[in-house]
């Protein structure tokens, strides 16, 4: 059924959240209509211009299960509207591999803006992608800004050493951290520490607060860096009170200011545009060749060897 996207895009960016609800519904869901929204989405001028300023800030937020990502999320939020800025979160819930099911509960944490009309708070299924984010995250993103939001926020699934697909979606990655949970270690073991713009410690208030700032400034002090190179900070909050929150707010405010004055927020946005094509394109190879039944049990049952049945896939 065709719906009149650029009623709904208008209705969206008037502040109606239902509108954007249903836009979002439809690049989730990968229908016909998502290049004519992109195309509305993406004009802000005129028609037929097609001109798109891509002024919202991009924020991700990354880290261990546990580490208070949502309610950190709840109190950036909040400070943000202090500043009369219009925020949107995508919180993004990791699918069971069983059922395909998401509880999608991010949101519960966030309650406190339920009625804030200048806050729009949406939980999105990875659905089997994996990189802590949803294939249509991409897309969400760059519809959420052509809709007006200020802020936009993505909230990855809790992620562990591999799922850094986040720095490739946002102007900003804080990279969130807890005492007493080893993060410092693990953070130093992987990729995930190169992916962060921003340190936050949170939990501060817990004992081992200060021996994890100090474990991430001795990794720190191994990078080398080049005169002029940003050098991550590193912020302590206690989220569950607001605590340091306007800090963290300020380091990001500095770093969307690092990235303009050094021209580099357009080579920010080109790496964006080149990992959502390649999420797109990936969703849409993984289901068209789609592993059948029998194919998987001649690989189980050793009849056939995997190389094999990768190469018959492609084949057919």
């Amino acid at each position: 059924m065709e719906t009149d996207i650029d009623k709904l895009v208008a209705a969206a960016r008037g502040g109606s959240r239902r509108a954007v609800a249903r836009l979002l519904s439809l690049v989730e869901n990968d229908s016909p209509q998502v290049p004519e929204i992109a195309a509305a989405a993406a004009d802000r001028s005129g028609p037929g211009d097609g001109s798109f300023s891509g002024s919202a800030m991009v924020v991700g937020l990354t880290g261990s299960p546990g580490v208070g990502k949502s309610t950190l999320t709840n109190a950036l939020i909040g400070a943000w509207r202090e500043k009369g800025l219009r925020v949107a979160v995508l919180a993004v819930d990791p699918s069971s591999p069983f059922s395909g099911g998401a509880i999608l509960g991010d949101r519960v944490r966030m309650a406190d803006h339920a009625l804030d009309e200048g806050v729009y708070i949406r939980s999105v299924a990875t659905r089997g992608h994996l990189g802590g984010l949803a294939a249509s995250t991409g897309a969400a993103v760059r519809l959420l800004e052509g809709l007006d939001f200020d802020v936009v926020v993505v909230e990855t699934v809790g992620v562990g050493q591999a799922e850094v697909e986040i720095a490739s979606l946002a102007d900003t990655t804080l990279l969130l951290l807890a005492p007493g949970m080893g993060d410092a270690i693990q953070a130093v073991k992987a990729g995930v520490v190169e992916i962060a713009d921003v340190y936050v410690v949170n939990k501060a208030d817990r004992p081992g607060a200060d021996a994890t700032v100090r474990d991430m400034r001795a990794m720190m002090s191994l990078v080398r860096r080049e005169a002029g190179e940003w050098r991550q900070p590193i912020v302590k909050t206690v989220a569950e009170q607001s605590g340091g929150v306007e800090e963290l707010v300020e380091e990001i405010g500095r770093h969307r200011s690092w990235l303009v004055d050094r021209d580099e927020l357009a080579s920010v946005r080109r790496r964006r545009a080149a990992a959502e094509i390649r999420a797109a394109v990936d969703d849409r190879l993984r289901r068209r060749y789609d592993v059948a039944d029998d194919l998987a049990e001649q690989v189980a049952e050793g009849r056939l060897d995997v190389h094999s049945a990768v190469a018959k896939i492609l084949q057919e």
